[in-house]
């Protein structure tokens, strides 16, 4: 046996790395989710249907060419502990991890194979100082990597500071971000099919005020992908 193999496994066993779904030691050639969780993840596979429950809450709202989630959010389900693991627990793993998943679907089938550029949803200087980084920064480097295409964070910007969409209606979600995005350098998206990314989507509110900022682009084209689709 390989004499690195070897400590990497007697240091597992002493400090065993953890599935981040249901908790239980990773074996060897597992990375950051177990075998069985990541085959037992509930897929939407909305990303091969132009009409999909994700689509449709944008319809009327914003002009998408294509939106989709990656997986169902149930609430005490492992795809809501996932997500926490990201958010609140410093595990940025999982949004590489997820998002790189999410990416290869995007690849192989359905109607994004054709992204240009991968721009995450971006928070607030402030709140992303207190958080210590942007979950959806993650989730589309995944993406980029997995579909090898460029990854942009410094072109759309939260130029105002907003409170927490927790607990807020569909409308009150809607004017707390609406106006508050600004494109930086909308030349270097002119013409491109931009994919528009976030960890979680409930009422799209977020989302549709970065695609209506982003649609000011001249020839833009813009899809829509999350994490996760929590179900009305």
């Amino acid at each position: 046996m390989n004499p690195m193999t070897w400590l990497s496994d007697l240091l597992g066993l002493v400090f065993p790395n953890l599935c981040a779904a249901c908790g239980q030691p990773l074996v060897r050639n597992e990375k950051v989710i177990c075998i069985a969780c990541s085959y037992n993840l509930p897929r939407t596979d909305f990303h091969r249907f132009d009409d999909n429950p994700v689509s449709r809450i944008f319809w009327g709202r914003v002009n998408l060419h294509a939106a989709t989630s990656f997986l169902y959010f149930n609430k005490g389900g492992k795809v809501q502990h996932l997500i926490h693991q990201l958010k609140y627990k410093g595990n940025k793993e999982v949004g590489l991890h997820l998002g790189a998943m999410l990416g290869a679907d995007l690849k192989s089938d359905g109607l994004m194979k054709d992204i240009e550029v991968v721009i995450p949803v971006p928070l607030h200087p402030k709140k992303q100082h207190q958080r210590g980084y942007n979950q959806s920064d993650q989730i589309a480097l995944g993406i980029s990597e997995a579909m090898a295409i460029p990854f942009s964070i410094h072109n759309l910007i939260r130029n105002t500071f907003t409170e927490s969409q927790t607990k807020k209606s569909r409308y009150s979600r809607w004017q707390n971000v609406s106006g508050k995005f600004t494109v930086l350098y909308p030349y270097t998206l002119e013409g491109k099919h931009v994919l528009l990314v976030d960890d979680v989507l409930t009422t799209g509110a977020t989302l549709e005020a970065c695609a209506q900022e982003l649609s000011g682009v001249s020839g833009i084209k813009i899809s829509v992908a999350t994490l996760a689709y929590a179900q009305g």
